[in-house]
């Protein structure tokens, strides 16, 4: 427990997050900001949800006419990118299921993936990243002692779905990106840009990591060549719908025979252990609030019933956290001397190495004078 923290009276989010500010009534920025969003990007009242969904579906199905397919939905395994591909597919849309896999998938995720597949009869791509490469890139962000190790997925998982439309000639990307489980944001120093190649390549290259082969990197070029050029549009298609987290799980479960893991984005072992191990011990870092508070402003939850949740550790039980960890171990190879190392050296920012983040911030603050809409995309 960090001593002398004070908490939002709203949400469960806290000084831990360096930029928080209260009012006078102990109300946090991150919840106020929440509504902000909420009234600036979901409709007012149902029938405008509805009108809006239409609108969409239309330029989705004229876009992709007389192709294969007519979008991609990246499919994770988890419930946000479950339901996008469930809904589009019930919608008469025509996915692409895409899934990028960096050798960490759980057993669970798996399973998950290949009964939503097998259920709805759409196609999968899955893009595999060759273990040898992924493990010596995630062995150079180790030893770089960054905070967003996970860049390393999230920048794949952007890149091979640019990828994929690109290469159908798709124009919508239907993300399970959206507002009512992800609107709380995560603060600026708790993870990174998600387009900086630029950091990725520079890490590796600092600390003997490989050359990117089997890894699909992209950066804020390629983003921006994506989206002007082959004018691909990333819609965090959940806002579209009336998208409640606990029915649609039901639904997942009683459809698909959809297995429901502890906490969000926890399909990944590595991410699970990321999340719930080595940002709390290594950076002072519970992403748990962000994800229990955006549940909160969508009464979803109640602010007791976060705290509960956000209470102790990130894991079901001390033995599931000490597994996840001996597993991390052997997987990368290291000794226990070398984990402990790694543990209680202090964090480095991402600055410290190249990067193209200054680049990406005035390129996206031209797009908006410019009036250019590049879609909606939250990284949590």
């Amino acid at each position: 427990m960090i001593p002398n923290v004070r908490t939002c009276t709203r949400c469960i989010m806290d000084t831990t997050a360096p930029d928080i500010v209260f009012d006078d009534e102990g109300v946090c920025n991150y919840c106020t900001e929440f509504l902000r969003k909420k009234e600036k990007h979901l409709p007012l009242n149902e029938e405008d949800r509805l009108r809006r969904l239409d609108a969409l579906v239309d330029m989705v199905k004229a876009a992709g006419r007389g192709k294969r397919y007519d979008c991609i939905v990246g499919l994770s395994g988890g419930v946000d990118s479950s339901w996008s591909l469930v809904q589009a597919v019930r919608l008469g849309l025509r996915p692409l299921a895409v899934h990028m896999d960096s050798g960490w998938n759980s057993e669970l995720a798996q399973n998950n993936i290949a009964n939503l597949v097998r259920g709805l009869g759409v196609d999968l791509y899955t893009h595999v990243i060759d273990w040898p490469e992924i493990r010596g890139l995630m062995e150079a962000f180790f030893a770089s002692d960054v905070i967003d190790v996970e860049v390393l997925y999230d920048n794949a998982m952007l890149a091979v779905n640019y990828r994929q439309a690109a290469k159908h000639g798709l124009k919508y990307i239907l993300a399970g990106t959206n507002i009512a489980t992800e609107g709380v944001d995560i603060p600026k120093t708790w993870n990174w840009h998600k387009a900086d190649k630029r950091n990725i390549v520079g890490i590796s290259r600092r600390f003997g990591g490989p050359r990117l082969k089997t890894f699909p990197a992209i950066s804020t070029l390629d983003m921006a060549r994506y989206v002007a050029v082959n004018g691909i549009k990333w819609v965090s298609f959940l806002d579209y719908l009336d998208y409640r987290k606990s029915h649609a799980l039901e639904v997942l479960q009683k459809d698909f025979g959809y297995k429901p893991y502890a906490y969000k984005h926890y399909e990944s072992v590595f991410t699970r252990f990321y999340q719930g191990y080595l940002q709390p011990y290594k950076f002072g870092v519970d992403k748990r609030k962000p994800h229990l508070s955006s549940l909160i402003m969508t009464g979803e939850m109640t602010r007791d019933e976060a705290m509960e949740r956000a209470a102790g550790i990130a894991y079901p039980s001390e033995k599931d956290m000490e597994a996840d960890r001996l597993y991390f171990i052997k997987k990368m190879g290291w000794s226990e001397e070398k984990f402990q190392d790694y543990m209680s050296r202090p964090e480095r920012p991402h600055t410290d190495y190249p990067s193209e983040a200054a680049f990406f911030h005035k390129l996206l603050a031209l797009y908006r004078r410019m009036n250019l809409k590049i879609g909606r995309i939250t990284w949590n």
